[in-house]
């Protein structure tokens, strides 16, 4: 009877200990996760969350950069902005800008990886050799092609003159120069994601591609439903660093025209640095920032929810 008594109170004991036990687990591990997040916390709100909040503030005055803003003018920097001819320039620039990243330079990646994944003689010379713009820094790529591009001495104005025609001054045409931009992305950057499809291409099983071999699949056959699929992962992830490069695009722009002649070549962001940083318009420049930081968040939500999201 003793026994039968003390059983329940036994049982009890033990389940008061274990859930204080798994208390003391979970504020441990919260604990942990504390520590260890507390200083990236407190990076990306020092560097990313107060500077945007003070740009967002500083977008309602007019100011120089100097001292306490203190000239409010509501929304007149947004309605400069969207009324700026060169704006709409800038704006369409960085929208050709991407649209040349995603329908030229990633099919050129892509082919260019289906190429030197096979493996072979030579496959890791021309990895190398094909990724070596990307590793150039942007200002010096940018001050090499303004030499070759530059019509009194630069490459193609020897080639010109070779050839018996006058050379031309590309930088210097409003309708050509941001041509030159577009063929310095593509050189840029086509590299940074071939090595992405690259190491996509060497995830896909050996024995898939057999497979559609043997089944009679011809090689387009097989891209198309074999290693399209299979690579699309990567492809989405290039897609989306393709699109939000070009909407920042700057350090190769400013040393290679610097926005101009007569503002044809400006990005959205050279745009800022030029009417915003220089012109000490910091009220101005700060609207530039809030509307392409609204329009790199909002494609980044939109392209997490419909492209990025896990699917069953």
């Amino acid at each position: 009877m003793s026994g039968a008594s003390t059983l329940p109170a036994d049982v009890a004991l033990g389940t008061a200990e274990r859930r204080r036990g798994r208390r003391r687990a979970a504020l441990s591990r919260t604990a942990t996760a504390g520590g260890f997040l507390l200083p990236a916390t407190l990076l990306f709100t020092l560097f990313v969350v107060l500077p945007v909040v003070e740009a967002a503030w500083y977008s309602f005055y007019r100011w120089n950069g100097y001292g306490t803003p203190t000239n409010w003018v509501g929304w007149r920097n947004y309605e400069l902005l969207f009324s700026n001819a060169v704006f709409a320039s800038a704006a369409t620039n960085t929208m050709m800008v991407v649209a040349v990243s995603l329908l030229l330079q990633l099919p050129l990646a892509l082919w260019l990886a289906m190429l030197v994944a096979r493996g072979g003689r030579g496959s890791t010379i021309f990895r190398t050799i094909f990724f070596l713009p990307y590793v150039l820094g942007e200002v010096a790529a940018g001050l090499i092609w303004r030499f070759i591009f530059d019509g009194n001495v630069g490459l193609i104005a020897a080639a010109a003159r070779a050839l018996g025609f006058e050379p031309p001054f590309l930088l210097a045409d409003p309708d050509m120069a941001i041509y030159t931009i577009l063929a310095v992305v593509v050189w840029k950057y086509f590299g940074f994601h071939m090595m992405i499809y690259v190491a996509g291409l060497q995830d896909i099983p050996r024995e898939l591609k057999e497979a559609a071999a043997i089944d009679g699949a011809s090689r387009w056959q097989s891209f198309r439903y074999v290693i399209l699929p299979m690579l699309w992962p990567a492809i989405r992830i290039s897609i989306f660093f393709s699109v939000v490069g070009s909407l920042q695009l700057f350090d190769v722009v400013m040393p290679l025209t610097g926005g101009g002649p007569s503002n044809a070549t400006h990005t959205v962001v050279s745009f800022q640095y030029t009417f915003g940083i220089t012109r000490m318009n910091i009220g101005f420049g700060s609207a530039v920032g809030v509307v392409l930081f609204l329009v790199c968040v909002g494609f980044t939500l939109l392209y997490r929810r419909f492209v990025l999201r896990e699917r069953d």
